[in-house]
């Protein structure tokens, strides 16, 4: 089963933020529905307890009068309109008397105290604070009661819920599209930095730009180093390849002309071993070149860097009677340093001229994102047997050096 990729850094942070946008903002609105809600509800009791006192101040047994009135009116239009959802009462020994708000009804306070609700005269709720008043020369205490309609207090709780939702609800949109801006500019010199080492993969740089945030500069300046490092390194492997193949073509010429003057059987014995010490280094030197296309930044013209091997082979052909056809990729580049790519092309195209009988051809072209050599010549060919050993020692040696190239596209055109 094949692993999923992770997530971009970008959608971690944006999933995060609106996960925490959406645990965080309801989580606000109840707080302040709340908060809004004991306020105004403390507001509305302290409106109602200062309107009993008022009633219970102005509460006086008229003359001749079996039950209580008020001494003067209370200038509130909202207890003289029937109805209105604002009504007073006062109980006492001979009966009770109402506000003109409420017409011929009377509340029903037998089980509230101090403060509490009820149903009022049209069904609606209403909430109630109430008290005991003692008048000298009656014996049995006045129950004094005012009750207000809770409706519009819970219109006024309605209409704060649904403008802190919409508020709320606006105000996490736009933080989440800060959030989004954000993360956008805040992660703009991660993909800088993308951007610049696929120019270095792809041989326009040799370098990232070190000129990052601090968070960064010192990555960048980290991977120039490793890509000098890289660089000096395949030089000097280079050189050193290249030293070594001067050292030993002189004592290998000088030990097979040795060999001529021995005899047939000592001489053909040293030449087997000096053929075989000869195919060791090519062998690795042709590996060491190989190892050399791994460098990034490392960039060929297919046409120009093939153009003075196929030159110098072409005059070789004609001597041998041998006719040679090159057909190179116009503007084709593969991803690979061009004395190296001369070093493959070279080799096989050689190999090719060395076993023709009249004719060789040479394509260079492009397939699927990567660069195909074709060699062909009408030589005799291997045999089956050898061709599996070489084909089986070729696979090998990809194997080994796969890990290196995995992924990378060698061919690009231009």
């Amino acid at each position: 089963m094949a692993e999923r990729a992770p997530r971009a850094l970008s959608t971690r942070l944006l999933i995060g933020s609106l996960l925490l946008t959406l645990a965080v903002l309801p989580l606000l609105g109840v707080l302040l529905s709340y908060g809004f809600q004991r306020a105004v509800s403390d507001a509305f009791d302290d409106h109602l307890g200062a309107t009993l006192d008022l009633v219970a101040a102005n509460v006086e047994y008229l003359p001749g009068a079996s039950t209580p009135g008020l001494r003067r009116s209370l200038n509130d239009p909202r207890f003289e309109q029937i109805y209105s959802g604002w009504y007073w009462q006062i109980d006492g020994e001979g009966g009770s008397s109402v506000s003109r708000s409420l017409w011929d009804q009377r509340l029903a306070l037998g089980d509230v105290d101090q403060h509490g609700e009820l149903d009022g005269p049209q069904g609606e709720r209403l909430r109630v604070a109430s008290l005991e008043l003692r008048i000298a020369g009656i014996e049995r205490p006045l129950r004094v009661a005012v009750a207000a309609s809770v409706g519009d207090l819970a219109a006024d709780i309605g209409r704060f819920k649904r403008m802190i939702g919409f508020a709320l609800l606006g105000f996490g949109l736009l933080l989440l599209v800060g959030l989004y801006l954000l993360v956008r500019l805040g992660l703009r010199p991660l993909r800088e930095l993308q951007r610049e080492l696929e120019a270095v993969e792809r041989g326009d740089s040799d370098r990232l730009d070190d000129q990052a945030p601090a968070e960064l500069a010192g990555v960048a300046r980290a991977m120039n180093e490793v890509l000098a490092r890289d660089r000096r390194l395949i030089e000097h492997g280079r050189a050193a390849a290249g030293n070594l193949a001067h050292a030993l073509k002189t004592p290998i010429s000088v030990l097979g002309m040795h060999a001529e003057r021995l005899e047939p059987d000592a001489r053909r014995a040293i030449g087997d071993e000096l053929s075989r010490i000869d195919a060791a280094v090519r062998h690795h030197l042709a590996r060491a070149s190989a190892a050399g296309a791994t460098t990034l930044g490392q960039r060929a013209t297919v046409a120009t860097a093939l153009a003075p091997i196929v030159q110098g082979l072409r005059r070789i052909a004609e001597r041998r009677g041998i006719e040679l056809h090159a057909e190179l990729g116009e503007g084709l580049e593969v991803r690979m340093d061009a004395h190296d790519f001369q070093e493959v092309v070279g080799n096989l195209l050689e190999n090719a001229v060395h076993w023709a009988s009249a004719r060789v051809l040479l394509r260079v072209g492009e397939q699927a994102g990567r660069c195909l050599i074709e060699v062909e010549d009408d030589g005799p060919g291997m045999s089956g047997e050898a061709r599996g050993r070489v084909t089986a020692r070729g696979a090998r040696c990809a194997a080994r050096r796969a890990p290196a190239r995995l992924g990378a596209r060698p061919c690009d055109r231009r």
